[in-house]
C-alpha cells in the first residue's frame, strides 16, 4: 500500500544542492503530510541521507513534485532561492543583474510559474523601469536561509490554487514546534568578485523557543546583506547615431529579510499559527555609458537592416583614424530603486477522528518601481568639457562587439566642467508601483472508506487583488541650479569590456542635486494604471489507493471579476502649466469591467510494476492570468527621450482572457540500491487564448512628438489569439558510491513554440525559454569534510523587456560552481563557494528578422550587448546551538 502523500524531496533537487548554509538547521525534519493524515519526520543530516530520504518520498508521492530542503539551500552556492530552483530538472532561472530573478517550468515564460508562501500569493514588484509588469515573482527579494523549504509541481491537482501553467513553487516556512526549544543558529558571510571591486558582507541568524509541553513556541528568522554589484560590457543601440557604448552599472544593494513564526497548540488536535515575513531590497544604482560614434567611418554595413536611423545599413565595422578622431559623449543614468514585500498570515488546523479542517486568512503586500531617475552627460558641446576623442576600431560581426582603441580613452573628473546640473525635467522622474492581495482560505478533509476511494478534499479560496502603476514627471526651476561636479563623483570604475578609467558616480549626491533643482512633480497620465480582481475558487478533490494503484482526481472551478482604471488617449490639448508628456491624455479616469469562469479538472496516478519501477501519469486543464502589461486601458512609451521615431502606445483590456494548459505526463521511475534512482519523464502542454499584439506603425493619434516632431506612431493592441505547445522529457539519475563520492545529473529537453503574433520580434519562441537544459553534479563527503562540483547549462533563449533594451536573443550558458565545506566540530562549520568560475559572458544578440518593428540592433544577429562574466567567492563561518 503506498502512502498518499504531499509533494516532498526530489533526489535530484537534494543531490544538487550544493554547500550547506545552514548547518543550525541539519537535524531540522521536513514535513510529510500522509495519505491518513499523520505527519511523518524525515532527518537530513548530510549529502548522502539527503538523497536517501529525498527518493524515499519521490517514491510514495502521487503528483509530479521536486522539491529543495532547507539543509540543501543552504548547501547551494547561491545568493537566493531562485538560483536553488535552478538545479531542478525542467527549471531555468533568468538572471537579473547578478541575481536569479525569476524562474522559468519546462520551458515555459516565468509568468506562468505561480509562486506561494506556504501555499499562498506573495506579492512583489521590481526595482528596475525598464522591466515589463508581470505576475512573476522577483526571487531576488528573498534569501535561502530564511526558508524551510521548497515544493515544486509540475503537475497540478485541484486543491492548488490556479496560475501555474508551467508550475507551481510554494516556499515554506519553518514551524517552532518542529524544531528543539533553543534551537539558534548564526552565520556569517564575505564575499568578493572578480568583476565588482568591493567585498559584500551577509550575516544571517535563526533561534527558535517553544515550551516543554510542546505547545506554544516562537521562531524568529533573518538576514542582511549588502555589498556593490557592478556590471561591465558594451551596449549597442545603433539609433542615437549609430552608437557603440562601453558601459559600467553599479548598484549599491542591500537586502534584509525577516520571517516570525508563532505556533500554538493549545488543545489536541488544534493547531493555530501566524507567519510575518519582510523583504527588502534597495538597489540604488547607476548606468555609466561612453559613446563611440563610428558610423561616419564605416567599413563593412549589414544593408539588409536599414532604418530612417541608418539609411545605408547597421554599421559592422570601422576604422577611425586620428585624423578622422569622432567626439565622444558621456552619460549617467541614475536611479534609487527600492521593492519591499510584507506578508502576514494566520492559519489554523484542527483534527479528529474522521476529518481535517484547515483555515487561513492573509494579507501581502508589495511596493517598488524606480523612486527617481536622473541624468548627467557631457558632450562636444558641453562647456567645459574636454573628453578625449575617439580613434580606434570597431568590430561586431561576432557575437560580442570587439572594440579596440587607437589612443588613450580615460576619462577623469578634470574632463568634465567644474559645475554640473542635471539633464532636465526630460530625464527626471519616478515610477512607483504597488501589488497588494487580501486572501481567505477553507479546506475540509474526510477521511472514507468508498472501495478505492480513501478520502474526499474540498474547499474553497477567495481573494481580493489589486496592482498599481503611476508615473511622475519632474517641474525644474527655470534656473538650474549646479554644483561642484567632484561632489557628483567619487573614485573611479573601470569602463566597460575594456576597463579604461571613468569617473565613478556618487548616487546620493547626483540625487541631492537633481532634488534641489524640482520645484514639483506632475502625473504623467500615460503611466497610470490600476487593475482590481476579485477571484473566487471551488474545489473538490478524491484520494485513492487500490492495490498497486494510488493517486488523485478532482475538479475546481474558478471565477474571476476584473476592474482595470486608466486615462483615455482621446487627444486632449495640453494645459497651461501641463508636462508635453501629457498631450492627447484626457484628464478624467475611465473604467472597464470583464468577468470569467472556468473549471479545471485534474488527474494524478501512480502504479507500482514492480517492487522498483513506478509508473506514472497526470493530466489537468490549468490556467495563467493575463500579464499586468497586457491589461492596463493603454500605456505610452519613447515620448520626448530625445530618440525620433520609437514612439508608441499600447492599448490594453481587461477582458483579456487566462492562458488555458490541456496537459499531461507520462513517466517511469527505477529505484535501486539505497536512494539510487533513474527516472524518465514526458510532457505535453497544448496551450490556447495566447495574448498577441496587433501592431501597426506609422499611425496618426492626435499627438506630435517633440523628437520627430510628427504625429507618427507604432500603435499595439493586445488580443487572445493562437495557441502555443510545449512538448519534452526530463531525464535525471541519482547514483551514490560506497567510498564517499556520488553524482546526480538530469537533462530536460523542452520544443516549446508560441504564437509568433504574440512578440513584436515575430519570433515562436517563450521567453527565457531554453530547449536545452542540463545539470552535473558530482560529490564525496565524510563526517568532518564535504564538497560538490556543480556544472549548469543552458541552451540560447529569448529575453524580453520593455523600454530601452527591449528583445534579445542571449546565446548559450554554463556556469561551473564548486563548495567545499569543513566540520570543525559539532556546533561550527567553515564553508567556501565559488560560482561562475569560468567566468561565462552574458552575451545576448538581436534575432528578429529585418522586416520587424524591432529597433535595428536587435535584427539578423547584431551583437546588441554582452557583459563580462563574473567569479564571485564567498566564505562562510557558522554555528549552530
Amino acid at each position: 500500500m503506498k502512502s498518499n502523500l504531499k509533494p516532498g524531496l526530489t533526489p535530484i533537487a537534494a543531490a544538487v544542492s550544493v554547500l550547506m548554509m545552514t548547518a543550525a538547521m541539519s537535524a531540522q525534519a521536513q514535513q510529510v503530510e500522509a495519505k491518513k493524515d499523520e505527519a511523518q519526520q524525515v532527518t537530513v543530516t548530510g549529502i548522502r541521507g539527503a538523497l536517501q530520504s529525498a527518493v524515499n518520498i519521490k517514491r510514495n508521492s502521487n503528483s509530479v513534485v521536486d522539491a529543495v530542503s532547507a539543509e540543501d539551500v543552504g548547501k547551494l552556492p547561491d545568493t537566493d532561492v531562485g538560483e536553488s530552483l535552478g538545479r531542478i530538472p525542467g527549471v531555468t532561472v533568468g538572471r537579473a543583474f547578478g541575481q536569479g530573478a525569476s524562474v522559468s517550468v519546462r520551458g515555459s515564460d516565468p509568468q506562468m510559474t505561480y509562486t506561494t508562501l506556504n501555499g499562498q500569493t506573495v506579492a512583489s514588484t521590481g526595482w528596475y523601469d525598464q522591466q515589463a509588469l508581470d505576475r512573476s515573482f522577483n526571487y531576488s527579494l528573498l534569501p535561502s536561509e530564511l526558508i524551510g523549504g521548497m515544493d515544486v509541481y509540475k503537475s497540478s491537482q485541484a486543491d492548488l490554487t490556479e496560475g501555474g501553467i508551467g508550475g507551481t513553487v510554494i516556499v515554506k516556512t519553518r514551524k517552532p514546534l518542529d524544531l528543539k526549544s533553543g534551537s539558534a543558529y548564526v552565520g556569517v558571510k564575505a564575499g568578493k568578485g572578480s568583476v565588482s571591486d568591493k567585498v559584500s558582507t551577509d550575516i544571517s541568524g535563526m533561534v527558535s523557543w517553544k515550551n516543554d509541553a510542546n505547545t506554544f513556541g516562537i521562531l524568529v528568522a533573518g538576514a542582511n546583506e549588502k555589498g556593490d554589484y557592478i556590471r561591465r560590457g558594451v551596449e549597442s543601440d545603433s539609433r542615437w547615431s549609430a552608437d557603440v557604448a562601453p558601459t559600467t552599472f553599479v548598484q549599491e544593494r542591500k537586502r534584509s529579510a525577516l520571517n516570525i513564526n508563532l505556533q500554538a497548540r493549545p488543545i489536541q488536535g488544534l493547531d493555530l499559527g501566524l507567519n510575518y515575513m519582510k523583504l527588502e531590497l534597495d538597489a540604488d544604482n547607476s548606468n555609466t555609458s561612453h559613446y563611440i560614434f563610428h558610423d561616419p567611418n564605416c567599413t563593412q554595413r549589414n544593408t539588409s537592416v536599414k532604418s530612417d536611423f541608418n539609411p545605408d545599413g547597421v554599421c559592422l565595422k570601422s576604422n577611425t583614424s586620428a585624423a578622422k578622431a569622432s567626439d565622444a559623449f558621456l552619460q549617467t543614468w541614475a536611479r534609487q530603486g527600492k521593492m519591499t514585500s510584507d506578508s502576514f498570515t494566520l492559519n489554523g488546523t484542527y483534527k479528529s477522528s474522521g476529518f481535517k479542517l484547515d483555515a487561513v486568512a492573509g494579507s501581502t503586500k508589495a511596493d517598488g518601481g524606480t523612486s527617481m531617475t536622473t541624468n548627467y552627460s557631457y558632450g562636444w558641446w558641453t562647456a567645459g568639457a574636454t573628453l578625449p576623442k575617439w580613434t580606434g576600431t570597431v568590430d561586431a560581426t561576432g557575437k560580442q562587439i570587439v572594440i579596440v582603441p587607437g589612443s588613450s580613452q580615460n576619462v577623469a573628473v578634470s574632463n568634465l566642467p567644474a559645475n554640473t546640473g542635471p539633464a532636465g525635467s526630460w530625464a527626471t522622474s519616478r515610477g512607483p508601483n504597488a501589488d497588494k492581495e487580501n486572501f481567505a482560505q477553507a479546506d475540509l478533509t474526510l477521511n472514507v472508506d468508498w472501495g478505492a476511494i480513501s478520502s474526499f478534499k474540498t474547499g474553497f479560496r477567495a481573494s481580493n487583488h489589486t496592482f498599481q502603476k503611476s508615473t511622475d514627471r519632474a517641474s525644474f526651476a527655470a534656473t538650474a541650479k549646479e554644483v561642484a561636479t567632484s561632489s557628483l563623483y567619487d573614485g573611479t570604475i573601470a569602463m566597460g569590456t575594456l576597463g579604461w578609467a571613468s569617473p565613478r558616480p556618487n548616487i546620493a549626491a547626483m540625487m541631492a542635486n537633481t532634488n534641489q533643482n524640482i520645484t514639483g512633480w506632475v502625473e504623467e497620465r500615460g503611466g497610470y494604471g490600476k487593475l482590481k480582481e476579485d477571484n473566487t475558487a471551488l474545489y473538490g478533490m478524491f484520494n485513492f489507493e487500490q492495490d498497486k494503484w494510488h493517486g488523485n482526481f478532482g475538479l475546481r472551478y474558478i471565477s474571476s471579476d476584473v476592474t482595470a482604471e486608466g486615462y483615455k488617449l482621446d487627444g486632449t490639448a495640453v494645459a497651461a502649466g501641463d508636462i508635453a508628456q501629457n498631450a492627447g491624455w484626457g484628464r478624467t479616469k475611465k473604467t472597464e469591467t470583464a468577468t470569467y469562469n472556468d473549471v479545471l479538472p485534474s488527474l494524478n496516478l501512480a502504479y507500482d510494476l514492480n517492487s522498483n519501477v513506478i509508473f506514472r501519469a497526470t493530466a489537468a486543464q490549468t490556467i495563467t492570468r493575463p500579464n499586468y502589461e497586457n491589461m492596463f486601458i493603454a500605456t505610452q512609451t519613447g515620448f520626448q527621450d530625445t530618440v525620433a521615431g520609437n514612439e508608441s502606445v499600447s492599448f490594453g483590456s481587461a477582458g483579456l482572457k487566462p492562458m488555458k494548459s490541456t496537459q499531461f505526463d507520462l513517466g517511469l521511475e527505477y529505484y535501486y540500491g539505497k536512494g539510487d534512482l533513474v527516472s524518465l519523464m514526458f510532457f505535453h502542454k497544448d496551450i490556447n487564448n495566447f495574448i498577441t499584439t496587433s501592431t501597426k506603425i506609422n499611425q496618426s493619434i492626435g499627438v506630435v512628438s517633440p523628437d520627430s516632431k510628427k504625429d507618427s506612431w507604432t500603435v499595439n493592441q493586445y488580443i487572445n489569439a493562437g495557441g502555443g505547445k510545449i512538448d519534452g522529457i526530463e531525464a535525471q539519475i541519482n547514483h551514490s558510491f560506497d567510498n564517499g563520492f556520488g553524482v546526480v545529473a538530469n537533462y530536460t529537453l523542452s520544443n516549446a513554440k508560441a504564437p509568433s503574433t504574440s512578440y513584436q520580434d515575430q519570433l515562436n519562441v517563450f521567453t527565457l525559454s531554453s530547449k536545452h537544459n542540463a545539470n552535473l553534479v558530482g560529490y564525496w563527503e565524510n563526517d568532518s569534510f564535504s564538497a560538490r562540483l556543480a556544472y549548469n547549462w543552458r541552451s540560447k533563449y529569448m529575453v524580453r523587456e520593455t523600454g530601452w533594451y527591449g528583445n534579445r536573443m542571449h546565446d548559450a550558458y554554463g556556469t561551473l560552481d564548486a563548495s567545499f565545506g569543513w566540520n570543525i566540530n559539532k556546533n561550527l562549520r567553515l564553508a567556501f563557494e565559488a560560482t561562475n568560475l569560468l567566468k561565462e559572458d552574458d552575451v545576448q544578440y538581436g534575432a528578429a528578422a529585418a522586416n520587424t518593428t524591432v529597433k535595428d540592433p536587435l535584427k539578423m544577429g547584431y551583437p546588441a550587448w554582452s557583459f563580462l562574466g563574473e567569479s564571485v567567492y564567498r566564505i562562510t563561518l557558522s554555528a549552530k546551538f
